[in-house]
């Protein structure tokens, strides 16, 4: 995924599950970069979504990228079932077990490995995986539900991540996850933010791939 360009990713868990194959359908025809997968434990987070096997069935029916979201409390055990199931991106929190563990056996078995942060989870938290990861993710919702509004509080955070990022000197994709619309992605791309996870706001839109456009263009 090239570096200077805003990528838009949709959040299939907005979507029915009952009819997955009619979703995916409208996300390949799409321009959408990416497809965002919510893996919730029950856990870590709430609710339960999807494990390895879900994503393993529905990789044959898009070749879209696959942008693995774990939001699971100790995700180690589950890092090469995803990888074997088609992943191509896998993202864990810096709030999980083994954080670091995890990101090495993504690197290790070939595929693009990301950490997330929570809403109460400051800036620095990510300063020590920055050698590591390809991206980093801002939650700006609580995770694990999705419709909620966008913390315009965590604007600051995403500059601060934005700027350790460049100190660095790393490739590194800054992703925003919750809430994003026309207007709050607007506002997290001048904080310095250039991917986005789209869910409810987008499958609500009559014209979807008008929608993507749109917020392609930032």
């Amino acid at each position: 995924m090239k570096k200077n360009t805003v990528l838009v990713g949709a959040s299939i868990l907005s979507e029915d599950f009952f009819d997955i194959q009619k979703t995916l359908k409208k996300v390949n025809s799409s321009d959408l970069d990416f497809v965002h997968l919510d893996v919730m434990d029950g856990v870590f987070v709430p609710n339960i979504s999807f494990g390895p096997a879900f994503v393993k069935n529905i990789r044959p029916y898009s070749d879209k990228f696959f942008d693995v979201h774990l939001m699971v409390k100790n995700p180690l055990p589950y890092i090469e079932r995803f990888v074997q199931a088609g992943a191509d991106l896998i993202s864990v929190h810096a709030e999980a077990k083994n954080s670091r563990k995890c990101l090495n056996l993504i690197k290790q078995s070939g595929v693009k490995c990301g950490i997330v942060v929570n809403p109460k989870t400051k800036a620095g938290a990510v300063k020590k995986y920055l050698s590591v990861v390809d991206c980093v993710m801002v939650m700006t919702v609580e995770p694990g539900f999705g419709g909620q509004k966008f913390m315009e509080d965590q604007l600051s955070k995403i500059s601060k991540i934005s700027d350790m990022i460049k100190k660095s000197g790393c490739q590194i994709r800054l992703e925003v996850d919750g809430g994003v619309n026309f207007d709050t992605e607007k506002l997290a791309l001048k904080s310095g933010a250039d991917t986005f996870v789209v869910g409810s706001f987008l499958f609500k839109q009559k014209n979807f791939n008008a929608t993507v456009k749109k917020l392609k263009l930032g």
